[in-house]
Parts: structure tokens; sequence; C-alpha cells
């Protein structure tokens, strides 16, 4: 007995708790990545790498290649698409990125007014404008799959019912072919108003036979 009590140990200061680890996350433009539905942010150096993500309760750790990179509290299950953002870990004034606003938005008003309209409020709506780029550069994409004029079309659509359009409702409209549709009533409108489809009282003898 007394040889037993000579090997007990203290008990941690901090109680076990059960973890959930992912693996291979890759760092987006933003320099966040994904846990649900939020963001946590890591050095800026990191971007495009890959990271393992620790998780419990109540924080949540990044590491790479086995090294913790950061540490964030974890954000409530109720809170939806939030940004835990640390200041030290966002580029420095002069560095530069693969992309950036700028660029973006040149990219976006070559398509046309609407979509360049839709970036600029993406990036009107975040904390800080790298929190953008991500969903910036996924809605110029949807251009390579449905051309410049679709997506143009579908940003004008969808500013008529959205306040701030992201990806998955210009992504809805494309993909069911909301905008075609649209594009057609508003040509059959225009041609009306043109007085193009109208017939004038001669064809229904309107002008003999009133």
């Amino acid at each position: 007995m007394n040889c037993e009590k000579e090997m007990l140990r203290e008990l941690p200061a901090i109680s076990y708790e059960v973890c959930t680890w992912l693996y291979e996350h890759k760092v987006s433009l933003d320099f966040h990545v994904s846990f649900k539905t939020n963001k946590y942010s890591v050095p800026y150096q990191y971007v495009g790498k890959k990271v393992d993500i620790k998780v419990n309760s109540n924080s949540l750790e990044i590491f790479y290649k086995h090294s913790r990179i950061a540490i964030h509290p974890k954000l409530p299950d109720y809170m939806k698409y939030k940004y835990s953002t640390i200041e030290d870990h966002m580029p420095d004034a002069f560095q530069k990125v693969e992309w950036d606003d700028e660029r973006i938005k040149r990219w976006a008003n070559k398509i046309g007014p609407s979509t360049f309209m839709v970036i600029n409020k993406i990036f009107d709506s975040v904390k800080i404008k790298e929190q953008g780029y991500n969903s910036c550069l996924a809605v110029l994409k949807l251009a390579n799959k449905f051309s410049n004029d679709r997506l143009e079309n579908a940003c004008e659509l969808a500013l008529t019912k959205v306040k701030c359009p992201r990806y998955h409702h210009l992504n809805g409209i494309l993909m069911n072919n909301q905008d075609l549709i649209w594009m057609s009533n508003k040509d059959s409108n225009k041609k009306i108003d043109d007085g193009g489809y109208v017939r004038g009282a001669d064809y229904y003898g309107g002008k003999y036979n009133d």
C-alpha cells in the first residue's frame, strides 16, 4: 500500500475533456478557417496552407504541422456566419496577397455595373476587406461557368430581391435559369412599351366602326 501511495500524483488542474479533431483544412485567402458556419483567423502567413483544428466546448485551436498557431474562444452554436479575428493575424499594410480588393473590383467592373454593385455591397458588409475576398471571388467565378452576361443579369435581378446578394442567391438564380426568364420578360415588356406588339385601330376595324 505504501508503495502505491508513493506512485500517486496530483490530479490535473484542468479536467479532462473530449475534443474533436478536424484535419487538412485549407486556410482561405481571408486568413481564416471555417468551423461549421463560423470562421476563425490564423496568421496571414499561413494562407493556402492546410491546418488541423481541435475543438472542445469552450475553445478552438488551430495547428500547423503539430504546432499550435492560433487559439480562439469557441463561438456559440447559435451564432451563424460570424468571424473571430485576432488583429495580430491581419496582413501588414504593405503585404500584398495574390488577390486584393482593388483587383477584385476591377474584375467585377469589367463584367458590368450590377456585378460591381454586388461586390461593393459584400465588401461593405464585412469588418475588414480580407473577410470579403472569398465571397467576392465565389461570385465572380460564376462568370466562368455561366458567362459574364448571365452573371450580370443575375446580379441585376438579385439586387431587386436581396439587400446584399451572395453566391448562393446568384447560383440559385443561374441554376434555375431565372435570369433568362427575367431578361425575356424585360425584353417583352420593352417591346410593348415601344409599341412593337401594339396593333392600331386600323387592324381591328376600330377606325371605321367606332
